[in-house]
Formats: C-alpha cells, sequence, structure tokens
C-alpha cells in the first residue's frame, strides 16, 4: 500500500517522525531560508523557491544580487524551514528546520530536477547572476504537534542512493515517459492514492523511495511498498499502483 497521506481528515492517527520530517520535505515549494547577516551577524530570513535532489537534499536557485546569496558567500552555515502545505492553523500542523551549510552546484541534473519541480524559473535560471546550491544537511528539526518534537539525522532525512545508480540515470526519461504518455495513471495516483483533488498532475521526479507529483492544487508525494533501485522495478511499482488506483476508482463508482 502506499504511504498514508496524513493530511487527510480520514488517515488513522499515525505518527513517524522521519517519514513526516521527508514528506514536508518532499513536499514544500518555497520555505524560509535562513542565514547569518554580513553585517552585524544577526539572522536573516528570506523566502526561496526549494525543490530536492534524489536523496532529499534541498536545492535553490539564488540570484548572486540577493542578500542571503551574499551572506552565504561570507557564511555558509544556513537553515531552512519548510512546513506542511494547505492547512488552515499553520500552528497545528508539521513544520522541519533543515540545517546545515550551503554549496554551490553546477551539476546538470541539478539543473534539471531544479526546473521540473520549478519550469517558471526556465525564464531566469540561465543569467549570470543566478547560481544552484544544495543545502548540505546536517541534522533537521521537526515539529508536528505537542508532543511531537524530535530531532531528525541527516543519514534518517535522506536516502541512501548507494544502489540506485541506474534509477538516477534514467529518472529524466522516467519523468518525461510518464508525463508524456501516462498523465492518465499521474492523476488516478493523485486522486484515488492520495486523496487529492481532480488537476492536471504531473510527476516531477522519482527515486527509490517513491514520486513526486505536482499541479495547480498542490504537492504530493507517493511512497513505495519497498525501494525500487533500477528503472525495471520502477516500473513494475508503477503499473501495480496504476492498477491499484483503478480499482479503487471502480469500487467508487458502485452505487
Amino acid at each position: 500500500m502506499p504511504e498514508i497521506d496524513v493530511n487527510r481528515s480520514d488517515a488513522p492517527d499515525v505518527f513517524d517522525p522521519v517519514a513526516t520530517a521527508r514528506r514536508i520535505l518532499r513536499t514544500a515549494r518555497s520555505g524560509s531560508l535562513a542565514t547569518v547577516a554580513v553585517e552585524g551577524g544577526a539572522p536573516f530570513a528570506s523566502l526561496v523557491v526549494v525543490a530536492c535532489d534524489s536523496d532529499g537534499t534541498p536545492l535553490l536557485l539564488l540570484s548572486g544580487l540577493a542578500l542571503h546569496t551574499r551572506n552565504i558567500l561570507a557564511d555558509p552555515r544556513a537553515s531552512l524551514l519548510l512546513c506542511a502545505q494547505d492547512i488552515a492553523d499553520p500552528m497545528q500542523d508539521a513544520r522541519v528546520s533543515i540545517n546545515g551549510t550551503m554549496a554551490a552546484c553546477a551539476d546538470d541534473r541539478v539543473r534539471h530536477r531544479f526546473l521540473a519541480r520549478h519550469p517558471e524559473a526556465q525564464g531566469y535560471a540561465g543569467f549570470k547572476d543566478f547560481c544552484f546550491y544544495r543545502l548540505e544537511v546536517r541534522d533537521a528539526h521537526l515539529v508536528a504537534g505537542f508532543g511531537r518534537i524530535h530531532t531528525v539525522a541527516a543519514s534518517d532525512l535522506l536516502l541512501d542512493l548507494a544502489d540506485a545508480e541506474a534509477l538516477v540515470a534514467s529518472e529524466a526519461g522516467i519523468v518525461a515517459h510518464m508525463n508524456d504518455d501516462h498523465a492518465d495513471a499521474l492523476a488516478l495516483y493523485a486522486t484515488h492514492l492520495l486523496g487529492a483533488p481532480e488537476a492536471s498532475w504531473r510527476i516531477t521526479g522519482c527515486d527509490p523511495e517513491g514520486i513526486d507529483l505536482v499541479s495547480e492544487a498542490g504537492a504530493r508525494r507517493l511512497v513505495f511498498d519497498d525501494p525500487a533501485t533500477d528503472p525495471h522495478s520502477i516500473r513494475a511499482r508503477l503499473v501495480a499502483l496504476a492498477k491499484l488506483a483503478r480499482e479503487r476508482g471502480n469500487r467508487r463508482k458502485v452505487p
């Protein structure tokens, strides 16, 4: 069975701090970046858009003209606050602060992953003053309600990709194929497996743990029962999940 979407009102009261932190990390599309101000050394917070590398490492596209980038170049220490989506009272739902150091990155794969998540950034991603950054994670601080405050180690938050080289290398092709040829299956995953509203769902990334879906209705994370480390196992998971989604949809149609 796919992961329970804890944002749904009919989800049981099941709490897993690592799964919760990973869910927020994979579904957040923006967050607050805290850096150390060049002048005076005070904390400085700014709004940024966020994507994830295959292992979950946060990815950002920053302008060299921005104050937070000037701060990072002087002191790379940073913290990124991400919050759960679509909530009436932010203080009542989960949020995670990811702590570490910022590092510039010129990897084409990182560029592709970020722009798959934020295609609107395509227009300025090539500007000379913009650069991609990775937040190299030290740890994370999760607050998920009363009595649910946990420190999550980087080794727990991030995925181990040691056996997934083939999958990482094939990701762009898998994503393009699913978006071009199987949009119907993506819609079924979102609506029948994750309880999301009908929308123009598309896949932005896949990794051993699952796939990331986005639309005008937000972002969702579909987690596999067990890891998939190569293109063949990913295909098998997606075919099985499409079948499950169709079965659930057919049951709902029965009067």
